[in-house]
Parts: structure tokens; C-alpha cells; sequence
């Protein structure tokens, strides 16, 4: 049995729309492959060693909190990017995966530096991008579909090409509505705007960071998990994208 360990970020500030059941899903899964995991919730004036945790793990948040975030950060993040090149597994949702790029623009015309990590910029549009959400994934070589709900007014653009997103939108909105790009995926970093949360519906996403976990100690997870039910929240989503709403016919008046 090994243990490993999750860095939370910013639980009591970046915590909207229930993505702590991410964590949740990642303790159990792992229990049930048969190890441990911890969750460590880090804040502001915390120090961070992101070099002594398995993954890193933060919400979405308001204009304010991201705020909050991004003047604590900013004097930590260096080291997060350091060992973001080096391989650590990180999920940022939402407001988390915004601050990742050159810059956030409010509604209200306020502009936030981000932390530059990576070369897009974020800005607030009218009307909020909400809804279910489907994308066609790559995880292990293999085509994936991956279900979620979002919820933004922020607007993501690519401002470089090599920028590989987390997946192709088939139903939804995606990064900005506009290009067909939802997320970004980066060595094993992946941001996205989808909520849900986004791990206990896409399996196959929540057992690519416990094998890129496993993988980094050096431990083999063995057999896949048996996720009937897990798969069936997935398709219910799916399905509800994919087939049209059923019409009734009207009968004819004899």
C-alpha cells in the first residue's frame, strides 16, 4: 500500500460549484485500487513545496478571491511551474485554469495579470456560457469522451497555436464558444471550465492522475476498476447531448 498526497489550493477562496467532490472521487478510486491518499488543504501565507505532492488541485472562484489568489501566488508560482515542467499532475477548474494565462479583463473593465504560465488571455463576455458540455478527449492514446457543466463569463483564447486543448467540443460552449476548443492540456496539467464535478462522471479522466500519480512513484495501479455506475452518470449526460428531445406526434381529429 502507498500513500500519496494532494495539495488543495485555496479551499476556503476557490471553492464554487462543488469541484471538491473531485478530491472525493480521487480518495476513493485510490482506496479502492488499494492505497491511500491525503487531501492537504493549502491558503494564503501557507508555504507551498509543490516538490513534496503527488498532484496539485484547485477550484473556480470569484473575480474577488481570484484576486485574493493571484497576489499569493504570484510570489509561489515559480516554483508550481517548475514542477508543473517536471511532470506533476495538476487540475485547475474554472477561475483556477483562468489565472494560468497573461491576463484576466472583468466585465466592469478591471484588468488581472495572470500568472503567464501559458500564452492565453481570458475575457469577461455577455451572456454567461452555461450548460452540460461534451468534448471528445485524448487520454492514453485513446479517444475519450468527457461530460461536465459549465458555467463562465469568461472567454479563453489561444494566443498560440502549439497550445493543445483539453479536448474538441462536440455540444457546448468550450473555452469561448467560438473556436471548438474546451481546456487546456500540458504535460500532465489539465485546465477546463468544466464543473460537475468533472471526475466522478469521466473515469477515465480521474484514473489518468492516479496512474500519472502511481506512475511518478514508480508503482504499477493494476487492473482497471469495474465503473458500471460511473459510466452510466457519463452516458446519461452523453445521450442527453447527443439524442434530440423526443417529439410527440400529434393524433389526428377524426
Amino acid at each position: 500500500m502507498a500513500q500519496f498526497t494532494i495539495a488543495h489550493l485555496y479551499p476556503d477562496l476557490m471553492n464554487l460549484y462543488g469541484d471538491r467532490g473531485n478530491l472525493i472521487c480521487l480518495q476513493r478510486r485510490m482506496e479502492w485500487y488499494g492505497h491511500q491518499l491525503a487531501i492537504e488543504s493549502l491558503s494564503l501565507r501557507n508555504d507551498m513545496n509543490f516538490s513534496s505532492y503527488d498532484m496539485v488541485f484547485m477550484g473556480g472562484g470569484s473575480d474577488r478571491e481570484q484576486g485574493l489568489v493571484y497576489q499569493d501566488l504570484l510570489q509561489k508560482g515559480g516554483l508550481l511551474l517548475d514542477q508543473i515542467e517536471a511532470g506533476l499532475p495538476v487540475l485547475c477548474i474554472c477561475g483556477a485554469y483562468q489565472l494560468l494565462g497573461l491576463s484576466y479583463l472583468a466585465a466592469d473593465g478591471q484588468a488581472m495579470d495572470g500568472l503567464k504560465f501559458f500564452n492565453f488571455r481570458t475575457v469577461a463576455g455577455h451572456p454567461r456560457l452555461i450548460g452540460n458540455v461534451l468534448i471528445e478527449a485524448n487520454f492514453g492514446g485513446q479517444p475519450t469522451s468527457v461530460v461536465g457543466f459549465e458555467n463562465h463569463g469568461g472567454r479563453t483564447i489561444f494566443e498560440d497555436n502549439k497550445l493543445q486543448p483539453l479536448g474538441r467540443v462536440i455540444k457546448g460552449f468550450g473555452n469561448n464558444g467560438q473556436d471548438g476548443k474546451e481546456g487546456l492540456f500540458y504535460k500532465n496539467l489539465v485546465g477546463t471550465y468544466l464543473h460537475g464535478p468533472l471526475l466522478p462522471k469521466n473515469p477515465a479522466v480521474a484514473d489518468f492522475f492516479i496512474s500519472t500519480m502511481a506512475w511518478r512513484k514508480g508503482i504499477d495501479i493494476g487492473d482497471k476498476l469495474e465503473d458500471n455506475i460511473e459510466q452510466f452518470a457519463h452516458n446519461q449526460v452523453k445521450n442527453r447531448l447527443l439524442i434530440p428531445p423526443h417529439t410527440k406526434r400529434r393524433r389526428n381529429k377524426v
